[in-house]
C-alpha cells in the first residue's frame, strides 16, 4: 500500500517535507480486527509533537495520523461488529487494556498501557489501517468522510475539555486558541449552553473574524482584556503565552481546561511571570485534558450529528500532507485540515 511515513525527529521549520512516501505492506489482521480503506485523515496539531519531538515519540518508520474515516474491507474471523462496506471512523485511542483500575472506572484514557493510532501503531496518512473492532465507531450518515474525520479528535477532545469545564449554563466560557477544536467547541457550546456569553482570544485576525462569524460574543488578541472575567477557559494552543493571559482573566474559582499533549518551549519564559495574586488566588484551578475515552468519541458524534455540528475543513490530497503540516505549523487555519487519501 501507499503510505507516508516519518522516519526520524526533524525540525519543521528547517525540514519542509518530514513525510516521505513508502510502499508498505498492507496490514495482517487478528480474529477480531478489521481491515479499513482509509478515504480521509485529518491533519492534527499533535502530528506536530510527534514529528518535533515533543510527545512520546512513535514507532519508526512510523505512519501518523488518527482522525479517519473509511470502509470496512475484511474482517476477522471472531469480528463481528461491522459489515464489509460499512463507514467507520478510528480516533486517537488505539486500545486500552480495560481491566486495570483506571479502564474499570471509566478512565481508559489513563490506562498506563494506552495506545495511540499514529503513535503506538501505524495511523491513517496511509491506504489501510487494521484495528481491533471495539475501537472503532459508526459514522453518522449525515456527514461527508471528510466533515466526519475532524470530530474523531478535534472534536472528540473539545468535548472531553467542555465537560471538565464544569460549566454552567449563562456562565462565561473563554476559548485560547480557534483551530480546529475550539471551533466545533464554540458551536457545541451555543447549543448546550445559549445563555453562557463566548470570549474568543486568538493571534490573527482571519481567527477572530471567523469566531465572531461563529457567534462568539467577543474576540481579541492574546493579551486583550476581555470585557469582563471568565468562568472558564479552554485552551487548545501549543505554547505557554495564552496560558498565563488565560488564568489573569479567570472569575474567582474559575478553571483553565489545557488541552494540549505538550506546550513547546519557544515561549517557556512566560511561566516565570506567574504571580500568584494576580494569577492563581481565589481558589483558580487548573486542568489538564488526557487523551479521549470510546464514550467521548461516540457521545460526541452522536450529539454532533444531532445539533448539527458541520466542520469547517480545508481538504488536501494526501500527496500534499507535508504543505498542510507546514501551513498548521505557521498558524494559517480556518477550521481544520483534511488529507483525501483515497
Amino acid at each position: 500500500m501507499k503510505a507516508l511515513i516519518l522516519e526520524g525527529i526533524t525540525n519543521l521549520r528547517e525540514n519542509r517535507q518530514p513525510l516521505k512516501f513508502a510502499d508498505m505492506p498492507v496490514p495482517s489482521i487478528a480474529d477480531e480486527e478489521i481491515l479499513v480503506k482509509v478515504s480521509t485523515c485529518g491533519v492534527c496539531h499533535t502530528e506536530l509533537d510527534e514529528i518535533e519531538g515533543r510527545a512520546p515519540p512513535p514507532r519508526f518508520p512510523a505512519i501518523l495520523g488518527h482522525q479517519i474515516v473509511g470502509r470496512v474491507i475484511d474482517c476477522g474471523a471472531r469480528a463481528n461488529k461491522f459489515k464489509i462496506n460499512e463507514r467507520v471512523g478510528i480516533g486517537w485511542i488505539y486500545w486500552a487494556c480495560g481491566k486495570c483500575p483506571q479502564c474499570l472506572a471509566g478512565g481508559e484514557n489513563l490506562c498506563a498501557d494506552f495506545q495511540a493510532t499514529g503513535r503506538d501503531a501505524q495511523g491513517g496518512y496511509a491506504e489501510y489501517i487494521k484495528i481491533h473492532q471495539n475501537f472503532a465507531f459508526f459514522i453518522p450518515e449525515i456527514f461527508s468522510d471528510s466533515q466526519a474525520a475532524p470530530l474523531l479528535c478535534a472534536g472528540a477532545i473539545g468535548y472531553r475539555s467542555l465537560r471538565l469545564a464544569n460549566l454552567a449554563d449563562g456562565q462565561s466560557l473563554g476559548l485560547t486558541g480557534f483551530g480546529a477544536s475550539a471551533h466545533m467547541v464554540l458551536k457545541l457550546s451555543r447549543y448546550l449552553y445559549p445563555q453562557s456569553e463566548i470570549f474568543v482570544f486568538a493571534r490573527a485576525a482571519r481567527e477572530r473574524n471567523f469566531a465572531l462569524d461563529l457567534g462568539a460574543t467577543w474576540a481579541g488578541d492574546t493579551t486583550n482584556e476581555p470585557p469582563g472575567k471568565i468562568q472558564t477557559i479552554i485552551d487548545t494552543t501549543p505554547v505557554w503565552k495564552p496560558v498565563v493571559e488565560a488564568l489573569k482573566n479567570l472569575a474567582p474559582g474559575g478553571r483553565l481546561v489545557i488541552n494540549a499533549i505538550r506546550k513547546e518551549d519557544a515561549d517557556k519564559e512566560y511561566l516565570l511571570e506567574i504571580d500568584y495574586a494576580r494569577h492563581l488566588w481565589q481558589e483558580k484551578e487548573i486542568k489538564s485534558v488526557a487523551n479521549v475515552t470510546r464514550l467521548d468519541i461516540e457521545e460526541f458524534l452522536n450529539l454532533a450529528a444531532k445539533i448539527p455540528i458541520i466542520p469547517q475543513i480545508e481538504e488536501y490530497p494526501l500527496e500534499e500532507a507535508n504543505r498542510a503540516l507546514a501551513e498548521l505549523k505557521e498558524g494559517k487555519i480556518k477550521g481544520a485540515k483534511v488529507l483525501r487519501v483515497n
